[in-house]
């Protein structure tokens, strides 16, 4: 480089190897073209992780962003544009970035000042609506598209409303493999004089390696020198939720046709070199995937520019790419059909080589070189005749325009207090209080914090989230009586039972924990079990008198009938809980008593909460306002002169013409105020909801009476209550989940405030 000259910057933002995924992989292979191809110009990477040790990534990655938290995004954008990148090349799947249908990278992207060339990896042709909202806005912040098929662009034009001179078809790149005889490579790999069948790539169900498995009895009928070769690692997200169930079941499927000798599976993660010695090893390569929705297959562009025979099911890239005689295309799931074109292609060898010649000269416009240069005259494109207006000029955010910063998430205490049996009620500091043992209460929160987490977070490990998980809701199974259809609360760190039945409130409170999980969780151990734990202790709420358990339920039901809407049973107690709650504030409320009953203990806001919720989803208009107007009451009552927060003291609470108790204030207050606060704001977006539950977070973090911290930023716990001349500096369960949920909801709030933002706002 002549001296003097500054070296030109491209950043890739993705998905990056080692992680294992397949855009991982495109990213690092386009990367590395280019700079090969263009030494004059620098590539850097900004890698987006799915956990949150990250990966140990080569020294090209600049800087790396967590795929949960958005505030990460925000920060890479800034990274970018005080770095002089002169474009931005985003590779684009929706489940690769957080929000709803991936919707945080366009806070990235709305706060870039140079161009941006987005490389679509999917179009779908029957989005969700959030999906066509994101991608709306990527065609806003994009100055253009790039997609590796001639499908791909007439969807973006046809159901996206996509310019059509915007997209650039810029086929998937291959690295360049000689047209050679399969038989050089097979000595390496034990199958010297076998026909070799080739699948590869990350193991997964939709790929249906089953049908092909299924087919080998028929091709060795015919053909008995044929193995078949199943070359991948299983999915990392799949080995995470099921392990290697996938893969053993095509084993003993494989042992039950009578084909183990026939099938080599390769259980793992290969080079790229390693996989350009097992495609030349190849005789015919197979893709069976399910279903037509995949507008692009690396691995079938692979094999097919390396020469290969190819017979495979026709989703759209196969149509495209093996359309005039390029290969053999089947039907879905149809076993026989495959047999039948391996052997086709196996008992014509003058058929199979002018296959093989028409893919591998189609190839050569694929490998690697030849595609950067057509990346990068999209990339000139875009710097040259920008497709939307000038960016604006990067600015430091001020204290009124920059996101709400929250804490970062930390577990510690949590973890602190949890042993094998659940998580212990009080702590003496931040130590575990063997002598006061668990409580059911405390569980529920801790589950229900623990499937919050697995939506919202990346600071935990999904691993760690389902241990946790799973001792929880251990506890709330061993805390429900079969016999009386009851939960009992307080056991003793000896794990008895210190009652027989405990509070109504506890057991509703259990029975919100189920209700979320079986409307949240994915994993289906856990939803069985949360389903057998709802329907036994949902009966016994009929019989209940307390409006705080009426209020939980309803709760709990919200969330049931998110997985299960069509619930009568469950349908029917929902409207027979939330006319007792409606009765009961008619027979209490006055002009300046907007309560429920003569008395505002605690918990309250949990009442308002399940009223706007059960209104909102039964189309009850006068129990939506009935929620709002008591929430706002709550809000205005436990305003401080000053303007913050100051929650109904437990030390006498407020009755109905009396001053409430200003202490001793309690954590649980403060949360059930935010989570009330934000289910208001996400019903009306109205912003006095959203600042709300702001103010009473803050409480917290010392915006209170005392101005004093409650939240233990060196531990991750919460201290226990603000009296009026001090904190209580123990560190229980109850103050540490409240904190915590207040936190995770906060930050579910936080994207839900960034989705909407993005659909309304401008460039």
């Amino acid at each position: 480089m002549e001296a003097g000259v500054t070296t030109k910057q491209i950043a890739f933002v993705g998905d990056h190897l080692p992680r294992q995924c397949g855009i991982a992989t495109f990213t690092a292979d386009l990367c590395e073209a280019i700079a090969t191809t263009f030494p004059e110009w620098q590539c850097i990477v900004g890698a987006v992780n799915d956990r949150p040790e990250g990966y140990d990534y080569p020294p090209l990655i600049h800087f790396e962003f967590d795929e949960k938290e958005l505030d990460s995004y925000q920060r890479a954008a800034d990274f970018l544009n005080v770095n002089n990148v002169e474009v931005v090349s985003v590779q684009h799947e929706f489940g690769i970035y957080g929000g709803p249908a991936g919707s945080y990278i366009l806070a990235l992207l709305r706060d870039l000042n140079v161009p941006v060339v987005t490389t679509l990896h999917t179009v779908l042709r029957d989005p969700t609506p959030d999906q066509r909202a994101v991608m709306k806005q990527l065609d806003e912040l994009s100055n253009r598209f790039i997609v590796m098929a001639e499908r791909g662009k007439a969807f973006l034009q046809e159901i996206y409303g996509t310019a059509r001179e915007k997209i650039d078809v810029i086929p998937h790149g291959i690295p360049d493999i000689p047209f050679i005889d399969p038989n050089y490579n097979k000595d390496q790999f034990g199958v010297e004089g076998k026909i070799v069948l080739l699948t590869f790539g990350l193991l997964s169900p939709n790929k249906g390696i089953e049908h092909v498995i299924e087919a080998l009895p028929s091709i060795l009928a015919r053909h008995s020198d044929v193995v078949y070769i199943v070359l991948g690692a299983t999915h990392p997200n799949l080995i995470a939720r099921d392990g290697e169930s996938y893969r053993l079941k095509l084993e003993r499927l494989a042992e039950d046709r009578g084909v183990a000798s026939n099938v080599i599976f390769y259980n793992r993660f290969v080079t790229q070199e390693e996989l350009k010695d097992f495609i030349g090893a190849a005789d015919i390569y197979i893709t069976p995937y399910l279903n037509e929705s995949q507008i692009t297959s690396g691995t079938l562009a692979y094999a097919f520019g390396a020469g290969k025979a190819v017979v495979s099911t026709p989703y759209w890239h196969a149509q495209e790419l093996l359309a005039d005689q390029r290969g053999i295309l089947v039907p879905f799931s149809d076993p026989d059909a495959i047999a039948e074109g391996v052997n086709r292609f196996l008992c014509d060898p003058v058929l199979m080589t002018a296959t093989r010649k028409r893919a591998w000269k189609l190839g050569r416009e694929m490998i690697w070189p030849a595609v950067a240069h057509r990346h990068m005259e999209s990339f000139q494109r875009a710097r040259t005749r920008l497709s939307r207006p000038a960016r604006k000029a990067f600015a430091v955010r001020t204290l009124d325009n920059r996101p709400y910063e929250l804490p970062p998430l930390k577990l510690d205490h949590l973890l602190r207090m949890t042993d094998n049996t659940g998580i212990f009620q009080h702590a003496i500091f931040n130590v575990p209080n063997f002598t006061e043992g668990y409580c059911t209460d405390d569980n529920a929160r801790a589950f229900i914090l623990t499937l919050l987490l697995q939506e919202t977070s990346s600071a935990v490990t999904q691993l760690q989230l389902e241990l946790l998980t799973s001792v929880y809701l251990a506890f709330l199974w061993y805390a429900f009586d079969q016999e009386s259809g009851l939960f009992r609360n307080f056991m003793s760190h000896q794990r008895q039972w210190l009652e027989r039945a405990g509070s109504e409130d506890s057991h509703a409170r259990a029975l919100w924990a189920a209700g979320t999980a079986l409307g949240r969780s994915r994993n289906d151990g856990h939803r069985n079990l949360c389903a057998l734990l709802f329907q036994r202790g949902l009966p016994a709420v009929e019989r209940f008198t307390s409006p705080r358990a009426w209020a939980l339920t309803l709760l709990a039901i919200h969330e049931y009938l998110r997985a299960f809407a069509g619930d009568r049973i469950a349908g029917r107690l929902r409207e027979v809980l939330t006319d007792q709650l409606m009765a009961l504030f008619q027979r209490n409320a006055t002009d300046d008593w907007v309560w429920f009953e003569p008395v505002a203990s605690y918990d309250n806001a949990k009442l308002s909460h399940a009223m706007i919720l059960s209104g909102y989803w039964t189309s009850r208009g006068e129990v939506v306002e009935t929620g709002l107007k008591s929430l706002l009451w709550l809000v205005e009552m436990q305003k401080s002169p000053l303007g913050h927060f100051a929650p109904i003291g437990s030390n006498g609470f407020c009755r109905r013409g009396t001053p409430a108790a200003r202490f001793d204030q309690q954590p649980l207050e403060a949360c059930a105020m935010v989570s009330a606060c934000l289910e208001a704001y996400a019903l009306t977006q109205d912003k006095v909801w959203h600042r709300a539950a702001r103010r009473c977070f803050e409480w917290f973090l010392g915006r209170n009476d005392l101005e004093l911290s409650l939240y233990d930023p060196t531990t991750g716990g919460c201290r226990d209550a603000l009296h009026s001349d001090r904190v209580n500096q123990n560190q229980g369960a109850e103050s540490t989940l409240a904190f915590l949920l207040s936190l995770a909801e906060m930050q579910q709030a936080q994207a839900l405030i960034f989705s909407e933002t993005q659909k309304v706002a401008k460039s």
